[in-house]
Order: C-alpha cells, then structure tokens, then sequence
C-alpha cells in the first residue's frame, strides 16, 4: 500500500496521464494526413503477408514502448531501451516501421508521429492475422529519449509467477482480466529456447510431457549451449492465426513460457482462462479494450516532444 505522503504525487499522475490520453483522438489526422491511416494499413498488411511472424513482431514492439515511459516510441530509438535485457536480440520489426514512417513523411511531412504508427501498427497486425479490430485514439507524439534501466524493470520476465505478473500489470493500472487478455497475444509469436529451457527440463509437474519431449530437441541442455536462440511457436496450435487456442492450449499444460502457465495452474487466474478458452468472441472483446487501454499509457501530446522525421533518431 502507498503511504499517505506519497499518494499527492500518485493522484498528480494519474490527473496527468488521463489528461494526455482525453487529447487523443481516432479523427487526429483526417484533415491534416487523411491517407495515413489506409497506407499503414496497407504496408502492415503487406508486411504481415510477406512474413507471417512480422504481426507479431510489430504487436510486441507496441507493447514493449508503451509498458517503458508510455507509447511515446522511445523503443525506436537507437540503442538506449533497444539495449536492454528483455529487447537486446529479440526486438525485431523496425525496418518495417522504418518504411512505412517514409511512406507517410512522402504523404505528410512531419505530421504523423512514429508513436501512432507503431501503434496503429499493432492493431493492423492483429487484424491481418485474423484477429479483432478496435478504433485507436490518435495524437500521440514522439519522445526525445529512451530509459534502458526502465526497460529492464518494468517489462515482465518470462519466469514471472502470477503474483508478479499481476503487479507489473497492476502498476500500469491494468486488472488480473486485462493482464490476462493481453497475454492472449501469445496466441501468435515465437519464443527462444533461452526463455523457455528451465520449463522444459525443470517444471515436469506443469507441462504435458509430450509437448515438452517435442520441443528438448530443438533447446537441449545445458543454458548456453548453441541452441539458445532456437525459437519454437507460442501458440502450438494455430501459430500465425489470432485466435483463443493459446488459452486451449493452457488447459492442457501447453503453456511455451512459465509466464504463460501460471495463468491456468491453480491459482486465481484460471477461471477467466477458462471464460476465454470457451468463448472467442470474451477473448477478443476483452483484448481490444485492454489494447486501447495500453495505447493510452502516457502518451505525449499537445507541445510536448516532437514528431520525429526518422524514428530512429530524434530530430
């Protein structure tokens, strides 16, 4: 619990960040960039069509900027949050930012910020791999730095138990639900042997054996051995397809990471588990709302940092 001499300063930045995020709007840029929207759509989906993992690629990269100092695109930034544990080797996705940011200066000229595009980006995956649609409040402007301490402290671990999970989640402002539901974007993605080595040798009790004997082959012992970067699918069921099986998949202990697991393994996540492996229809709703909640994690607005020519690099 919060002392008392701290909850000014936490009221302070709650007025904030809901202050920021009432400014976005999904109309932002239908008069000054009216094409902005369908050209993002547009290379995405391209992209996506080229390369059936890049919708998860460019989902994470969403997540991991809003999750470190607000969907600010600090993560785009050379080196800085790019160098941190939990994104060093593993990020991936940034050419086609880079791309589709050039495609919107040619249309716009320093109108549409890197932040929007990263997150209309995320959403445009998710539909072209099947997934829900939501509307995407925009306005969000771009940061003039990156925090690579921050990035190690406040993206969760893939060892995390639910207790864990549950406060990084919390402290961001999310519900046990919505923690839930976003870690349904597991449904598409891969993962290296690295993150999920100890599960397959050391939590015999939690996952099906003949799961974990099809993945030993492709991430043998010991830690460090050549096969670390191996990566093997996060949804064993339908990888490239934005559905529920990831929470099917659960059930039967077929979790890829021990942060997945724990949401269905005794504890008090397993029933709202159980509501979305049923129900395909609770899983989307509940994802889409939590992602319009996540888009709206400190978003710079107004005068406040820039709209970056280059992503890459502030102006």
């Amino acid at each position: 619990m919060a002392s008392s001499s701290l909850l000014p300063s936490v009221m302070l930045l709650l007025c904030l960040a809901a202050s920021a995020s009432a400014q976005l709007s999904p109309t932002f840029y239908a008069t000054s960039c009216p094409k902005a929207l369908d050209t993002i759509k547009a290379a995405v989906t391209a992209a996506v069509k080229k390369e059936n993992r890049m919708g998860a690629s460019l989902l994470r990269l969403h997540f991991h900027d809003c999750f470190v100092q607000g969907c600010d695109a600090s993560v785009l930034l050379s080196g800085n949050e790019q160098n941190a544990l939990p994104n060093v080797g593993s990020l991936r996705g940034f050419e086609v930012i880079d791309s589709i940011k050039a495609q919107v200066e040619a249309l716009c000229k320093q109108t549409v910020s890197c932040a929007d595009i990263l997150t209309l980006a995320a959403r445009d995956s998710v539909v072209a791999l099947g997934g829900p649609s939501w509307t995407v409040p925009l306005g969000r402007r771009d940061s003039l730095t990156a925090n690579e301490a921050l990035a190690n402290s406040d993206l969760p671990p893939p060892f995390f138990d639910l207790v864990n999970l549950t406060k990084s989640f919390g402290d961001k402002g999310f519900s046990l639900t919505e923690m839930v539901a976003l870690s349904g974007a597991h449904t598409i993605g891969q993962a290296q042997c690295l993150n999920f080595r100890d599960r397959l040798y050391n939590e015999t009790t939690s996952i099906d054996a003949a799961f974990a004997a099809s993945l030993k082959p492709n991430c043998p012992r010991p830690t460090g051995a050549p096969g670390d970067g191996n990566l093997a699918a996060l949804d064993v069921s339908t990888p490239y397809y934005f559905d529920n099986k990831y929470y099917v998949n659960l059930q039967a202990k077929k979790g890829l990471l021990h942060s997945d697991q724990v949401l269905f393994n005794g504890g008090g996540a397993d029933n709202i588990v159980s509501n979305f492996a049923s129900s395909a229809a609770a899983f989307s709703g509940a994802f889409a709302s939590a992602m319009v909640k996540m888009g709206n994690l400190g978003p710079l607005t107004g005068s406040q940092g820039q709209v970056r020519l280059s992503c890459s690099k502030v102006n």
